[in-house]
């Protein structure tokens, strides 16, 4: 089976690329209804190393080589902190002490990140409407995620509500999720340098178990009752999360990561909260207020404006360059006819 002929198929491709925000947002819907139940290092543990074995078993089977050389093991190593340790411990971590939609605002605050990161150092352009459209995700996320008294705070006079709500939001677990954004912005990043050495498809599944063990290790010294009072549902709410959150999801990004351009792809990432916000909704009852459907549409324009970027520029080029300094196409010169070996009609 060869992934590049699926993701290149046209009527398939928004499927393709849509679907690990689809699924992580459902994931952290999944994670947030088990987490009271069990502990945050092993619910990170159970997402990872699961996952991982699932990914290589399928690398495996499609025959994709492994890795080889010390260069090769070097970068996933690298991949392995950035992505799976520090990112899913910080996830875990923070989704255990603030609420899933604020949490989703500081994790989904990466493409800022990653657009600056390949700005830098592959040369991918962000330009004005992308700037733009990052700045309007910003907003977007912000709105849907960030409680509804805090965003009206900033237009009151009130400065003991503008100190209190500054000191809960960075009491509550928010500036894990911010690292965590990080450190998967950065081994988003990273995944152009580890597919330079080995298969990406490979190197997300030996990530994830590179990454895990050692999550389960930390879990193993410091926490307790892991398992014990999880219920039939808390354990599909897992599976689901390491299935399809973590295997499907991870394999699915980190492939498209190494192939295309990162700022256009990853701005996608602004769908994760809103889809987490309608599966909320569906299955846990959770009530979109006005301000968070403000943000849905705002995240909507967002997507459109960076992944549209180039086309947009080249149209705003060519509407606002006014007709006198457009460059007119020259007039083929005619050449004479010469009546000696031209016919007459």
């Amino acid at each position: 089976m060869q992934l590049k002929s699926v993701t290149s198929q046209s009527p398939w491709l928004p499927l393709v690329l849509i679907a690990p925000f689809f699924l992580w947002g459902t994931a952290m819907v999944a994670m947030k209804g088990v987490i009271a139940d069990t502990t945050p290092l092993f619910v990170a543990g159970v997402r990872l190393v699961p996952a991982g074995v699932l990914i290589l078993g399928a690398s495996w089977y499609w025959k994709l080589p492994q890795p080889k050389g010390w260069k090769a093991w070097l970068w996933i190593g690298l991949f392995a902190l950035l992505d799976g340790f520090l990112f899913q411990g910080f996830l875990a971590e923070g989704l255990a002490r603030t609420g899933a939609g604020l949490g989703s605002v500081m994790i989904d605050s990466q493409p800022i990140a990653i657009a600056l990161l390949s700005s830098w150092l592959f040369g991918e352009v962000i330009g004005l409407w992308g700037g733009i459209g990052l700045l309007i995700g910003v907003l977007g996320i912000s709105l849907i995620g960030l409680p509804d008294g805090w965003l009206l705070s900033w237009f009151s006079e009130e400065a003991v509500t503008w100190s209190w709500s500054w000191q809960n939001l960075f009491n509550n677990g928010q500036w894990l999720m911010l690292l965590a954004a990080l450190s998967m912005a950065t081994g988003t990043v990273s995944i152009r340098f580890v597919s330079r050495h080995v298969n990406p498809v490979v190197a997300t599944g030996w990530h994830m178990i590179l990454g895990g063990v050692p999550l389960f290790a930390l879990s193993g010294w410091w926490e307790t009752e892991q398992w014990v009072n999880i219920s039939a549902s808390g354990w599909f709410a897992l599976g689901y999360s390491a299935i399809f959150g973590s295997a499907i999801a991870y394999g699915l990004f980190f492939y498209i990561a190494s192939q295309g351009n990162l700022t256009s792809f990853t701005s996608l990432t602004f769908l994760t909260p809103v889809f987490a916000l309608i599966f909320s909704n569906l299955l846990l009852g959770e009530i979109l207020t006005p301000l968070q459907w403000l943000g849905v549409m705002l995240t909507l324009v967002s997507i459109y404006l960076v992944n549209q970027r180039e086309q947009l520029a080249q149209k705003w080029k060519k509407n606002t360059i006014p007709p006198v300094f457009k460059q007119l196409e020259p007039v083929p010169e005619r050449i004479p006819e010469n009546p000696l070996t031209h016919p007459k009609h």
